[in-house]
């Protein structure tokens, strides 16, 4: 009675009221600040996330071959992904026992199992069971940060909610499974596997099925690498669930329980390179496609033009002739590039023999002078010019403005064509071509064909001492296979995100280096390298054209050659410029192998046959000949024939290149 007189009196009190009229306000303001508040966030949501099947943390980048074979991957990313029907179904049970037993009865937020944890936690008086969901915890992997703020865990139901709506249980299941981390820098079921057992994932027992399902709460307590005991406990605790919800039987968890966890831990495999001269390459490429916000967003896929099964041969090969024939023809390192002529596309790059220790890529670092195999420009040139490949030159030793040439072994042939001469690669028949054609006409030639580094106007161009790379070199020769036309070489195809947008897409236009007539009469002539010359080692059965080269004192052997479809390049020497007891023929033996390889399921395909009496119709350069204050044939010491005297001021020097092949 007195309770209801005093209810009485407070409904006749204007404080009463007052009061109520505060608390209302007060709630309702509350109310409207959460609904709000809900709003906003459902508004600053995606509200797409199917996209979730993609994903690819911030800071992640991949790096593929042309099958999409992986490379290399950067940043905290999951190597290997597996359908769902690629991942064991006991492995998928094992995880929805511990983590989420509802998991095919509840729309992303499990209701009652937040109920059970809280009464869980509150009876032990710590927390011991998660009410998230794996739906929450994948909205989590990727969309949110690990705040714990109610902010958070409201969008964390949103997104959930979203997930469940957009995606079938089995996807949901797959992304979790293939994305969380579970310790040791594995990240996802397959990367797991092979970090804490290097097994794939359908070769795991139970004992370690159960083990990785429980790490996911605390990875850095209950990693089998870092706390054993700790993952064991987990472990029975896992297989204990599965028994109770009828995944196994009593009898197997406890045979299971029984097994003592025995490890095999393998290197994670994101941080193994394939290929890693082409994949250092390649990321030095990416900026000139990619802003660093790009690359900062993360999920960056590089789709590059890599042949996989190529480049483990051309590495193979690289390597055992080195290791065989490098220690008494004295070479240290060796380097091959393989280039699709019809696009550019690089399809092997073997930068040298011992990355993990020198990262230095003799294929596109590494200048160093191409000997002979330049002269293929000099007499390219000459042809462009007007000039046939029968016009014939005096192959004798020679003098000019006090520089004097010698032949490979000082042997002379006397009158040959260039044909002919580039076949034995005789070095002065390239010098009078030089004289006649000019320098200038050369370098321009050379230069529209691919030869990116500085060529020098001397007398020694012709016969390669204007240091090139092995890339730009074979690029160029690339141009002749491809009938005058030249794609700049390029290793990367695509770029894309991890939305599947494309980014990058490589759309490279031919240039008209040289007609299709002079390219063609060359390819000719060096086709006769391979058959009768000093490119013989290089013969496999098809046609093809090449030419070798020997600098000064044998410091560099190379072979160039290609069939229609490719163009291979190889080189081997020293890194310190040392002279070698070897010749260009181990050079062009290392092509043979490769190729030999490489062409198995590549049709035969011939050569255009120059048509006509092998001369262009129409001069499409003008040559520019040069004009030597002094030039002469030296037949003996006390005998001399004189060629050509002009009145011109030169400096006056005397080199030779004696082992130019």
């Amino acid at each position: 009675m007195a309770t209801l007189k005093t209810i009485k009196q407070l409904r006749n009190s204007r404080i009463f009221w007052y009061g109520i009229a505060i608390s209302f306000t007060i709630n309702f303001g509350f109310f409207a600040f959460l609904m709000g508040k809900w709003n906003q966030i459902n508004r600053d949501l995606p509200e797409n996330v199917t996209n979730i099947l993609n994903y690819s943390r911030p800071n992640t980048l991949t790096i593929k071959a042309k099958d999409n074979t992986i490379l290399a991957q950067f940043g905290d990313i999951s190597y290997e992904t597996k359908t769902i029907d690629k991942i064991p179904e006991k492995l998928q049970q094992a995880f929805i026992a511990i983590e989420d037993s509802r998991y095919f009865n509840h729309k992303g937020i499990d209701v009652q199992g937040i109920f059970r944890a809280g009464v869980i936690n509150l009876q032990s008086g710590k927390v011991k069971e998660g009410g998230s969901t794996i739906t929450q915890q994948l909205a989590r992997i990727g969309y949110l940060d690990q705040d714990r703020s109610w902010e958070r865990k409201l969008k964390e139901v949103v997104i959930a909610q979203r997930l469940d709506n957009q995606l079938t249980k089995e996807q949901v299941l797959q992304a979790y499974l293939n994305l969380v981390y579970l310790g040791s820098g594995a990240y996802g079921v397959s990367d797991a596997s092979h970090r804490y057992f290097s097994k794939p994932l359908t070769e795991l027992t139970l004992p370690e099925i159960a083990t990785l399902a429980g790490i996911t709460p605390a990875p850095s307590l209950y990693s089998p690498l870092v706390n054993p005991e700790a993952a064991t406990s987990r472990r029975n605790l896992v297989l204990t669930r599965m028994a109770q919800q009828g995944y196994i039987t009593q009898e197997e968890a406890q045979q299971a329980i029984k097994t003592t966890l025995i490890t095999k831990s393998s290197p994670l495999k994101r941080n193994i390179k394939k290929a890693p001269y082409f994949v250092n390459y390649i990321e030095a490429e990416i900026g000139k496609y990619l802003t660093s916000q790009q690359l900062a967003k993360g999920g960056i896929i590089i789709n590059t033009t890599l042949n996989p099964q190529w480049q483990e041969k051309g590495e193979e090969i690289v390597e055992k002739t080195v290791e065989r024939y490098g220690r008494w023809q004295q070479f240290k390192q060796g380097a091959l590039v393989a280039i699709d002529p019809r696009s550019g596309e690089i399809v092997t790059m073997v930068g040298g023999t011992d990355f993990l220790t020198n990262q230095y890529n003799r294929v596109t670092q590494a200048q160093r002078q191409p000997g002979s195999t330049f002269k293929t420009f000099v007499y390219a040139t000459a042809i462009a010019g007007g000039m046939s490949p029968y016009k014939s030159y005096l192959d004798a030793p020679l003098v000019v403005d006090g520089y004097e040439p010698k032949n490979y072994g000082d042997s002379y042939k006397g009158e040959v064509s260039i044909s002919q001469a580039l076949t034995s690669s005789l070095n002065t028949v390239a010098i009078k071509t030089l004289i006649d054609v000019g320098w200038n006409p050369i370098i321009e030639i050379a230069k529209k064909m691919g030869i990116e580094s500085t060529l020098q106007p001397t007398y020694s161009l012709a016969l390669g001492a204007s240091e090139v790379n092995l890339l730009e070199l074979t690029s160029a020769y690339g141009t002749l296979a491809n009938q005058g036309q030249h794609f700049p070489a390029h290793g990367i195809k695509s770029i894309v995100d991890s939305e599947g947008k494309i980014l990058y897409q490589s759309k490279l236009i031919p240039t008209i280096a040289l007609d299709k007539s002079s390219a063609n009469i060359t390819t000719w002539m060096l086709q006769k390298v391979v058959q009768s010359g000093t490119g013989i080692p290089a013969q496999i059965g098809r046609p093809v054209a090449g030419k070798t080269g020997t600098s000064d004192k044998a410091r560099d052997l190379w072979f160039v050659g290609y069939i229609p479809q490719m163009v291979t390049g190889v080189w081997v020497g020293n890194d310190n410029n040392k002279a070698t007891f070897g010749s260009s023929a181990v050079a062009a033996q290392m092509w043979r192998k490769f190729m030999l390889t490489a062409t198995e399921e590549i049709p035969i395909k011939n050569f255009p046959h120059p048509s006509g009496k092998l001369i262009v119709k129409k001069a499409t350069i003008k040559f520019e000949p040069l004009k030597p204050r002094q030039i002469y044939n030296k037949t003996t010491v006390a005998e001399e024939t004189p060629i050509q005297e002009q009145p011109r001021k030169y400096r006056r020097r005397r080199r030779r290149y004696n082992n130019d092949v």
